[in-house]
């Protein structure tokens, strides 16, 4: 890549301190790579940095934070014209860093900025939900998404990842399923669930991994759903295979749609989205993301 191609770096204000990125931009800088900085302070930053990066011509846009990060830019940027639209970078400054780590990009600050500036760039596919709302990695809804919606953030950053678990041995006392009815492409579900995860990457809350099948490039979702009769999968990282658990539920489709009785919760990427019908739609090759070429993701 030419050293004079412009990224912008939209850093989540909870990590403007980073003394570690400070230093890999200083060193990248004295290279000769053109990287402007903008740090976020209140919702709707991140799309406004977007749409200046691309009024100056930036090649990559890269997120500096954790998965609400990544969605905010990633949603700005699917909201850009394809023709002038940026790719994607990422540098793991959150909590949890799921759609990161399960992607394979470094956890090492220094090779995390050099892999989003001149790494290989790689379509991925985005979801919308509801026409309103994106996420990049996974829907979430049942006890988990209530409990790291609500884990204090003080929690967080004391404790990273552990915080959620923590968090939710203390609340199980909100521990309650959801009735819903979903439909996909040959499939069909109603019931009660107590967990619902619909992924294009692979895990959420701080580490679990609730769709180890997805990929971000197929064109597809894949739906996992812990039924209202078992806890302990939802709780725990879980070795139990779905086929041998009749508890679980796994399907995979172009498209979800989720009806219920009652309102309930969806965690996009770490965004809340409240409801009681949803229309969740994978958008084949919707962005550019720049990537680890053995990336888990890929098919």
């Amino acid at each position: 890549m030419d050293k004079n191609t412009l990224s912008y770096i939209v850093i989540n204000g909870k990590g403007a301190n980073n003394d570690a990125l400070r230093t890999a931009v200083t060193a990248m800088r004295e290279e000769g790579y053109s990287l402007a900085v903008r740090v976020t302070w209140e919702h709707g930053d991140a799309a406004r940095y977007v749409k200046e990066a691309v009024a100056q011509g930036a090649q990559t846009v890269i997120a500096g934070g954790g998965d609400g990060t990544i969605n905010e830019v990633a949603t700005a940027l699917a909201q850009t014209e394809a023709a002038s639209r940026p790719a994607l970078g990422i540098i793991p400054l959150g909590t949890a860093n799921d759609f990161a780590t399960s992607a394979g990009v470094p956890e090492e600050i220094e090779r995390a900025l050099q892999l989003a500036v001149i790494g290989r760039a790689f379509p991925v596919d985005l979801v919308r939900v509801n026409d309103e709302a994106w996420f990049i990695n996974m829907a979430t809804g049942g006890f988990g998404t209530r409990i790291t919606t609500q884990t204090p953030e003080k929690l967080k950053a004391a404790l990273g990842g552990i915080s959620y678990f923590i968090h939710g041995m203390l609340r199980l006392d909100t521990l309650k399923p959801d009735r819903c009815d979903i439909r996909g492409e040959n499939f069909h579900w109603q019931g009660d669930a107590l967990v619902i995860g619909i992924g294009n990457g692979r895990q959420a809350g701080g580490g679990q991994e609730l769709c180890p099948q997805a990929l971000i490039d197929d064109g597809l979702l894949q739906l996992r759903i812990f039924t209202g009769e078992e806890l302990l999968p939802a709780l725990f990282n879980t070795l139990t295979r779905s086929g041998e658990n009749p508890n679980v539920v796994d399907a995979e489709s172009a498209w979800f749609e989720i009806t219920s009785p009652h309102d309930i919760v969806f965690n996009l990427d770490g965004e809340p989205l409240s409801g009681r019908s949803f229309r969740i739609e994978v958008e084949p090759g919707a962005l550019s993301c720049r990537l680890p070429p053995d990336c888990p993701l890929l098919k």
